[in-house]
This record gives C-alpha cells, sequence and structure tokens, in this order.
C-alpha cells in the first residue's frame, strides 16, 4: 500500500479522476492491472456536491420531536432522517439508522470532521455520504482506465463504529472492479478439511487495511494504492456486504 500524495483539496464539481491521475504521477506510481485505489468518502461526496449548510435545512415535526430525545441540532436530524430508510435506535447523542444505501451506522453517516464550507458558521457545515457509491465507484474506475489503459478496482471507504466492538474502523461503502465477498466454501485448509462457512468480506478488509494508512484527523491522504490484492477483479458491489434482514439475527 501507497499514501498517494499531492491530491489537492475537493470542492462540488471537481473531476476526482483528473485528480487521482494526477496524484498518481506525483506518487511516481504507474497503474497495473490489478491494482486498487481507495479512496475516502469525503472526497467523492464534496466532489458530487454533498456538501450542507444546517442553516438551509428546512425542519419537520418529527425530526423536532426525534432531536429532543436525541439531545441533537434538529436541522442536522432532519437530514439523518431524509438520508434514512429506518431508524434502529437512538439515545441521547445517538441515532442508529438503515441508510439509503442499506448500511446500518450512526447518524445516517453524515460527518463533520474535515469539513469546511465557504460562507457562515464553520460548525453549520456537515458531509452527507454519496447518493450511490457504488455508481460513484464505478465512474470513477471507467474514468481512470481510460486514461490508463489498465484494469483497475477502486473502492469507497468510510469510518464506522460497530455494535459490539469498540472504535471504529474502515469499511467499504462502494466498489467497483473488485469482488465484495470472497467465497471460500469447499476450498481444503491446512489439514484437507473442506470450509463450510466462510465467505470473506475481502473489500472490507482491504477498506479497514488502508483507513490506517489514511488516518482520522489532519493527516490528509484521502487516497492509498494497493498493488497485491489477492483476489482477482471481480464485479462486486457494496449492497452485496448488507446482510438481508431474514439472516439478521438482531434485528
Amino acid at each position: 500500500m501507497t499514501r498517494l500524495v499531492g491530491v489537492k483539496p475537493v470542492t462540488a464539481g471537481d473531476n476526482l479522476v483528473d485528480i487521482l491521475i494526477n496524484s498518481l504521477k506525483k506518487s511516481h506510481i504507474r497503474l497495473k492491472n490489478g491494482d486498487v485505489l481507495v479512496v475516502t468518502q469525503k472526497i467523492v461526496s464534496k466532489s458530487e456536491g454533498r456538501l450542507v449548510n444546517l442553516s438551509t435545512v428546512k425542519v419537520t415535526d418529527e425530526a423536532r420531536l426525534v432531536a429532543a430525545e436525541v439531545e441533537k441540532r434538529p436541522e442536522l436530524v432532519q437530514l439523518i432522517l431524509e438520508e434514512s430508510n429506518e431508524v434502529l435506535r437512538k439515545r441521547p447523542g445517538t441515532i442508529i439508522v438503515e441508510t439509503r444505501s442499506g448500511f446500518v451506522c450512526a447518524n445516517a453517516g453524515i460527518d463533520h470532521s474535515n469539513v469546511k464550507g465557504d460562507w457562515g458558521d464553520p460548525e453549520d457545515w456537515v458531509l452527507l455520504l454519496p447518493k450511490d457509491a457504488d455508481a460513484s465507484a464505478e465512474r470513477i474506475r471507467k474514468g481512470i482506465e481510460e486514461v490508463a489503459g489498465k484494469k483497475v478496482g477502486v473502492l469507497i471507504i468510510d469510518s464506522v463504529g460497530r455494535a459490539w466492538r469498540n472504535g471504529t474502523i474502515g469499511m467499504a461503502i462502494g466498489l467497483s472492479g473488485l469482488p465484495s465477498l470472497v467465497d471460500l466454501r469447499g476450498v481444503d485448509d491446512l489439514y484437507n478439511y473442506k470450509l463450510r462457512v466462510t465467505v470473506v468480506a475481502a473489500a472490507d478488509g482491504l477498506a479497514a487495511a488502508a483507513s490506517l494508512m489514511m488516518g482520522e484527523a489532519a493527516e490528509g491522504t484521502p487516497v492509498v494504492h494497493v498493488r497485491g490484492f489477492p483476489y482477482p477483479s471481480g464485479d462486486g458491489s457494496a449492497r452485496q456486504l448488507v446482510r438481508s434482514k431474514s439472516q439478521d439475527l438482531f434485528r
């Protein structure tokens, strides 16, 4: 894994393909078939204009009621509700939802860290997740392949908490050109025992590793180049990583 250098601050309408190609050149990396670019959600959302100033949000009565219960700004709660299919849990300080894309996370993935607007109170600016991160990853991948002439994968990741473990971890929210899951059922282990249930969340594993390279604070590393990903190219999607409700023992 290699951190890409020279990635400029991204704003709405910026061409991420051009930005990534330029950063690869500055990092002295020539793409090869099978390489993967892991991209933080933030620069994708910023390029897609998903930056919102809370002072512009119209608040409903429902959002005001939930805001009083969870002790959050009504405008923020309004955005959380708009970005969610369902509220699963709530308590003061936390709202756990199923997002429009089906992921379960806090606050619909809406974030304030490393976010800056160009007017008003800086505390009013928040960033939403991409509307369709799989589609975003596909657009970026196709653009890079057209320029570089190599078959690559693109993985969009975000930091999430987990229900039964402390701390955040990188998770795949969108991908193209690589597998999301790798089915090892039927493969022999060291003692010739055939695996029966093992399916590897390969995209999430790569997301977790790359997030350590990116950091969470002021590191300024929104893209990581990966060479040697141990699984072949595929047509996976982040939606394949979401467990269906019929198989969810906890909902």
